[in-house]
């Protein structure tokens, strides 16, 4: 199986584009992701929401 991540806005940006071939290695990059906006100094007003979904095909 394949996995995709989505963004709930609809923007495009370097993680929409990424798939993986499993639930937990997509899970992981999106902690990743998360743990960094938490971490720096920048003000993310309203960070993106993404979800991991699987590629139909």
């Amino acid at each position: 199986m394949t996995f995709h991540i989505t963004r709930d806005d609809g923007e495009e940006d370097d993680i929409k584009s990424q798939s993986v071939d499993n639930y937990d290695d997509a899970y992981e990059l999106l902690e990743e992701i998360y743990r960094h906006m938490r971490c720096c100094d920048a003000d993310y007003e309203d960070p993106p929401y993404y979800e991991i979904g699987e590629l139909k095909g």
